[in-house]
């Protein structure tokens, strides 16, 4: 499911641990857990606010009503889920919400919510700590970076628990590459850096624009990406470098020079070129209309891969390949971590020990990975987190797992544990610093981009056209500019 984040408030928790590492991965007392007493003949009720929708919603109001019928009804807890539409639409009703606006409904019991979105509610004291409810030794059985982002201070609270999160995968047109490389010499191993796919890029660009000699400089784009904040975040990551270096809450931005170049150089320059592009509202669009071939983009992106490319002159079916995220040459092999979570909202302890026993219960093995397994979304727990597992449950005849989702599960959970997952910390305005990463460079290279192909319309060679665009000098400009954007929205100038 596609996501935009809306709320003015912080961005996600940190982890910078492997994703297998499974020990120590909370600071749970439990300590309310065996003072609680539910009635059975007087359920607590629970609501709970989310923004699934089609099948997703279909699978968490199956196992809801499951949940009721088994558990809830021995323990006794009954929960009503409600869809509040879209991401934006949910996170609109839980700040109304939490300021009591006029027409608003009050605080559901749990709610699906990014890290910012619950970080700001949680700043005035409206969250429940989770960790009176779980014992170190079940949060030890979650993967540790997803327990981790739930951790929002220093004081070992756990505010938002994970229930489904997604990283990066590369999604490609495997039909239209075969003939590119075979006539190339071009490998999938090349595709596994930038650098890399910035080569491969300026090679198809050549290729196809020598097919029409009579035409010059009308090759096609090879690459894209969705998310541009992930691109500065993660590739920096894999250099070493925190672009935002977060001690007790403050903020300072680090945008080493000679990174940011690297990052220029791997995104903007081939862009201008002509060899990677952003034209539709995704990537995935892009590749459906045969404007590129291969992007960047969220494991749940696999889903809306195209099954053919639209062309004016008719359809073509093509295959597709699920590749990894390239990363940095020479870098770490960090990958961005993503994805909601489930908050308790406070309130009293049979409501709050309630909420935590359907967390339970939702993110065991098997009733976790009903859920993800037909979104391409990753399950929490360490024992649901193999291929195997994934297997097992798109074998049952209930379950309906497209095979992209499948496939691109299977890539990731085969590398799990040659990968760090990175989310990055909270500080105040790390929204909007998330924007500037958005949005500064993709709107700049499309600008350009569009200065670029008016010139050569008119004439001028796409090499010439390109020249001043960039040089050093043009890399500095922006540079500065870039640089004080993000210091301008980090610390709110």
């Amino acid at each position: 499911m596609r996501k935009t984040r809306l709320m003015t408030a912080l961005t996600a928790g940190a982890m910078l641990m492997s994703l297998m590492t499974g020990c120590g991965a909370g600071t749970g007392t439990g300590e309310n857990t065996a003072d609680v007493k539910l009635d059975p003949s007087n359920p607590v009720s629970l609501t709970i606010w989310h923004y699934y929708n089609g099948a997703q919603q279909a699978a968490f109001d199956e196992l809801v009503q499951e949940f009721n019928a088994t558990v809830g009804k021995e323990k006794g807890i009954y929960v009503e889920g409600y869809s509040q539409g879209s991401v934006v639409d949910l996170e609109t009703a839980i700040t109304d919400s939490v300021e009591e606006k006029v027409g608003s409904q009050p605080m559901p019991d749990l709610f699906s919510t990014y890290a910012d979105t619950a970080y700001g509610v949680q700043q005035q004291g409206k969250l429940a700590d989770l960790n009176a409810y779980f014992t170190e030794e079940e949060l030890s059985e979650y993967v540790e970076s997803y327990i981790q982002e739930g951790h929002f201070n220093d004081d070992g609270a756990l505010y938002l628990f994970p229930v489904a999160k997604s990283t990066e995968i590369m999604m490609m047109n495997a039909t239209d590459w075969v003939p590119f490389a075979e006539a190339t010499g071009s490998t999938i191993d090349e595709l596994k850096t930038l650098e890399g796919i910035t080569a491969v890029a300026e090679r198809y660009y050549d290729w196809t624009d020598a097919q029409t000699p009579d035409v010059p400089d009308d090759g096609k784009a090879f690459y894209g990406r969705d998310s541009m904040a992930n691109y500065f975040i993660i590739a920096m990551k894999q250099m070493g470098i925190d672009i935002f270096d977060v001690k007790d809450g403050e903020v300072t931005i680090q945008a080493d020079k000679t990174a940011i170049r690297r990052l220029w150089d791997n995104y903007y320059v081939p862009f201008v070129k002509g060899h990677f592009n952003s034209l539709g509202k995704f990537r995935s669009d892009d590749v459906k209309t045969g404007d590129i071939l291969a992007y960047t983009g969220s494991t749940s992106s696999s889903m809306y891969f195209p099954d053919e490319v639209v062309l004016e002159s008719g359809s073509t079916p093509i295959d597709y390949m699920v590749l990894p995220a390239p990363i940095m040459e020479g870098g770490e092999a960090y990958q961005v971590q993503q994805g909601a979570g489930m908050a308790v909202t406070k309130s009293d302890e049979q409501h709050e020990y309630a909420a935590c026993e359907f967390l339970k219960w939702f993110t065991a093995a098997e009733n976790n990975l009903r859920f993800v397994c037909e979104s391409a979304y990753l399950p929490v727990r360490l024992d649901a987190n193999s291929v195997e597992m994934v297997d097992k449950i798109a074998a049952e005849p209930e379950i309906n797992v497209n095979p992209k989702a499948h496939d691109c599960l299977a890539n990731v959970l085969e590398r799990y544990n040659d990968v760090t997952f990175y989310a990055m910390k909270s500080f105040n305005n790390a929204y909007a610093s998330r924007k500037v990463l958005d949005y500064n460079l993709a709107d700049k290279a499309v600008a350009d981009r569009a200065a670029i192909d008016e010139a050569v319309a008119g004439g001028v060679s796409r090499d010439e056209a390109v020249a001043s665009y960039i040089a050093d000098d043009a890399f500095e400009a922006w540079y500065e500019e870039f640089v004080a954007a993000l210091e301008g929205a980090a610390h709110n100038a």
